[in-house]
This record gives structure tokens, sequence and C-alpha cells, in this order.
């Protein structure tokens, strides 16, 4: 049974950052393209960022030059390192296989207040 979880995520100012880890149990993340998401207030889970096989990232355009995908294919996890936040970048951030496949996790909250 797969099972992810998230952590890492808190209460930050605007223009602070944050590191996200995903912990990844049932699943092998070195060989599944990974991503993580998110669900912002009165929006729909939406993709954020993209890491494949391949080594080569993508990420959606609200992120990119402020978020960085990776992972530690050892220890079987993903992490998203998110810089310059802003307050609307709050909500919950999860982590699942690109495109998902997986149950959800519980995610973790990021909160940006300006």
């Amino acid at each position: 049974q797969v099972q992810l979880v998230e952590s890492g995520g808190g209460l930050v100012q605007a223009g602070g950052s944050l590191r996200l880890s995903c912990a990844a149990a049932g699943i092998t993340v070195s060989i599944v393209a990974m991503g993580w998401y998110r669900q912002t207030p009165g929006k729909q889970r939406e993709w954020v960022a993209l890491d494949t096989t391949s080594g080569s990232t993508g990420y959606a355009d609200f992120v990119k030059g402020r978020f960085t995908i990776s992972r530690d294919n050892v220890k079987n996890m993903v992490y998203l390192q998110m810089n310059s936040l802003k307050p609307e970048d709050t909500g919950v951030y999860y982590c699942n296989t690109r495109p998902p496949r997986t149950n959800w996790g519980q995610g973790t909250q990021v909160t940006v207040s300006s």
C-alpha cells in the first residue's frame, strides 16, 4: 500500500522560505515521475512542480523561479524548496506521482502572511 507523508509546512512571512518533505512508502520514487501539488483557499488542487525519472523538472508558471523540486532516491523522499513566498502561496501542499496515481496524503499546511 502506497503511503505519502508530507511535512515541513508552517507559518512564514512573505518573502520567506520553507522546505517541504515527502516521505514515500510502498512506491520507489526513483522509478516514477513525482510531483508536488497544492490546494489554495477556494480553489481545486493544482499541480505545482514535477521531477521526472530522467532528472528534468517542470514548474507551474506561478512558482517558476521561486520553487525547486528535488528527490533523494536513497531516502526515498521528495522535497520542495520554496523561496520568495507570497501570501497567494498559502494552502495545503501534497506530493504524489505525476500524473497522480496514488492515494493522497494528509498534506502539509503552508501559510504565508503579508
